[in-house]
């Protein structure tokens, strides 16, 4: 190379020096990762989250080991065999409500407890030379809520008339013996201490070598003072006797029949103190069941603990495992793989934003964050689509999305700012092919009984008659006996029909509309009387309701107010609505509007019109006859020129027409769903619903 090129050579490379001095460098972000996922299937979060159990009931068709976390340390302390069963609580205090003999009377009031709304736990224990049986309930974190609870078992008619007013505190306050080098001595010295009529235990620790030992603990008191009274008669077994007050690395194992409900079948209870993590998990990469949670099986590790005083159960398992899981309650498999990767990857990226967002796990196991069943809701059509899009997640400006998701957006999405008023600049409003939830279903008709009661009535439950009343509406008879007449076009197991009717009745039919679905829906109408008592379980409005409207919609059309009276209802984001206004439940979705059914509009001499927003009630209807006559029954119907019968309802109520289900914002399921039959990818669905992301994987 000759001089002058080197000169020319030098010059570049001093210009391309200083632009990259003068000018930032492009950072790819990199791309968030999980591992592991931890999935709370009980927590106590108040004000955020809250599900509670007082006992997990653990089993697996593999060997499962028990490892507990003290001191900063985690060892396996105990395996159990497959198909083995046992159970995990926390060591708080308890109410014992009953002590007998009979195993009978003992689960008589585990029962009674049960069925009052208590956690009872039925125990047996050598007593006085003899098989004792205890019902205790609980747990509570303190004694002063014990105590409280003891006098509510005491004060309850059916609880007290079977197990007597003898209810103690029990606590975890004990006397321990020496130790011994197997649970079979331990046992054994236990029956000597229950010789003397003291409740016992089985405590379990490690040594400081290591190795795990045994001790009886006595006494299960609820305080220091009264273990005092127990020290005379534990003293005759031995003088080698320690107190233990619930704050020791230490797990106490009972005989629990509250799962078997047999005296002759039993499973091992193990009671943790609260400093303490429990961790189980199947050999040979099996599941593990719990039975609390439906009994259904889960990958990974059942972790129990306590947080804000109540037992945690934590499920963690590799993140990729649990949206197998994930997407196949969040969509049905049998839908396009596209519209599968798509719920995939917006699962992924779901689970990854809230980060560590419940304290001791990520998500929970409902809808709150993602529905999630375990392996029992796994299908290999939504594996394959995890399995296909693995490691990949949306991402905007460098960050991930947070890709929120509804059912149905009822034909257009809405923007954020219609649900929460807050603005997000990938989550806007666009159109949905969301029809196709409306796909096979049937029709009902809007019918009219013989009695006058309006309601509905399924299309395949009727033929037509062929006749017409006198305001040519179709007449139609049902075909089928003890046929439910419906509140809404649907079968709704919460909502009492409105009557029951047999094959042979004739029905005048009012209109025609389709079952209600994620697409279209219908509830209602509702009287005044149910939505004031409705809106008052939220909030406070004076009645009566006369008027209600929808007074302020988003550009989606969904409603961010709604007028009461003629006061907006103060909610503090437009999604409340939902549940504010939810008579049967919540109202499927915000976009929908409000018919006034006993709005009616008088027409008077010289045009004069009146509104009249109470109900048809009182109207005088002038015959043709030039008599008069006042309208009868729960409707008034009103026909207009066009041919169309109105319900008017005789007072004040109001029936809501919707689109979608769900809040509406960022994908929705069945339009993903639509796309996908119109042959659009899992890439463009995706970025198609969040507006400006990229989809991104860690390499």
């Amino acid at each position: 190379m000759n001089k002058k090129i080197r000169q020319i050579t030098g010059m570049l490379l001093a210009i391309i020096l200083l632009l990259s001095a003068s000018f930032p460098q492009a950072v790819q972000a990199a791309v968030p990762t999980l591992d592991t996922i931890r999935v709370a299937l009980f927590v106590n979060l108040p004000g955020k989250y809250t599900s509670l159990t007082k006992a997990a009931t653990l089993s697996s068709d593999r060997a499962l080991n028990l490892s507990v976390t003290a001191s900063s340390k985690t060892v396996q302390w105990l395996s159990f065999p497959e198909k083995d069963q046992f159970r995990l609580a926390m060591n708080d205090y308890k109410v014992k409500v009953y002590e007998g003999t009979q195993f009978n009377t003992a689960k008589q009031v585990f029962d009674a407890v049960k069925s009052a709304g208590g956690t009872p736990f039925l125990l047996s224990l050598s007593k006085k030379n003899a098989v004792t049986y205890q019902v205790v309930e609980g747990g509570y974190p303190t004694n002063a809520e014990a105590q409280t609870a003891l006098n509510k078992w005491k004060g309850t008619a059916s609880i007290s008339s079977l197990a007597g007013s003898s209810m103690v505190i029990s606590g975890p306050f004990s006397l321990s013996s020496e130790s011994y080098s197997t649970k079979s001595d331990a046992l054994k010295a236990a029956t000597s201490f229950g010789a003397q009529g003291l409740d016992t235990a089985i405590g379990m620790k490690l040594s400081s070598d290591g190795k795990l030992e045994y001790t009886v603990l006595i006494g299960l008191a609820g305080t220091e003072k009264e273990l005092e009274l127990v020290k005379a008669a534990a003293s005759k077994v031995s003088s080698k006797l320690t107190t233990v007050k619930g704050n020791e690395d230490m797990l106490i194992m009972r005989v629990d029949h509250s799962a078997t409900a047999s005296a002759n079948s039993s499973d091992e209870l193990y009671m943790y103190n609260p400093q303490m993590v429990v961790t189980v998990n199947a050999a040979s990469n099996g599941t593990v069941t719990v039975a609390e949670r439906s009994n259904r099986s889960y990958r990974g590790t059942i972790e129990a603990g306590a947080l804000n005083s109540q037992m945690y159960v934590v499920n963690e398992l590799p993140l990729e495992q649990y949206l197998y899981s994930v997407v196949a309650i969040e969509m049905y498999p049998s839908w396009p793989m596209e519209a599968l990767k798509a719920q995939a990857v917006a699962a992924r990226t779901y689970a990854l934003y809230g980060g560590n967002g419940f304290t001791v796990a990520h998500v929970v196991d409902t809808t709150t964050s993602q529905a999630y069943y375990g392996v029992n809701s796994e299908h290999e059509n939504t594996t394959a689509a995890v399995n296909a899009t693995k490691g990949e997640v949306l991402m905007h400006n460098g960050r991930l999305v947070e890709t929120l998701f509804s059912s149905s957006a009822g034909g257009r999405t809405a923007d954020a700012t219609e649900i929460w008023g807050n603005q997000v600049s990938y989550l806007k409003s666009v159109t949905s092919p969301d029809e196709i939830s409306e796909r096979g279903l049937h029709s009902w008709y809007r019918v009219v009984l013989p009695d006058g009661k309006v309601g509905y009535i399924r299309e395949d439950l009727v033929k037509d008659s062929g006749l017409k009343n006198a305001a040519g509406k179709p007449i139609l008879v049902s075909t089928t006996n003890e046929t439910n007449i419906r509140r809404n076009p649907l079968i709704q197991s919460n909502v009492t029909p409105i009557t029951q009717i047999n094959s042979g009745v004739q029905l005048v039919a009012l209109e025609k509309v389709i079952q209600s679905n994620a697409m279209n829906w219908r509830r209602g109408p509702y009287t005044g009387d149910e939505m004031l008592q409705t809106i008052n379980a939220r909030l406070s409005v004076a009645g009566p309701i006369t008027t209600m409207e929808v007074s302020k919609t988003g550009s989606s059309g969904r409603a961010t107010e709604v007028s009461v009276n003629g006061k907006a209802l103060p909610v503090k984001s437009p999604v409340d609505l939902r549940g504010v206004l939810g008579v049967d439940g919540s109202l499927q979705s915000t976009l929908f509007t409000i018919e006034q059914t006993g709005q009616v509009i008088v027409l008077g001499a010289g045009d004069n019109r009146r509104t009249k927003q109470d109900g048809a009630g009182g109207l005088q209807v002038l015959g043709s006859n030039g008599r008069t006559a006042t309208a009868s029954g729960d409707y008034l119907f009103v026909l207009d020129g066009k041919g169309n019968v109105r319900a008017a309802t005789k007072q004040a109520g109001f029936q809501f027409d919707g689109k979608g289900n769900g809040h509406g914002v960022g994908l929705s399921q069945y339009g993903a769903y639509g796309l996908a039959n119109q042959g659009y990818d899992y890439q463009y669905i995706l970025k198609y619903y969040y507006s400006g992301s990229t989809i991104a994987k860690d390499e």
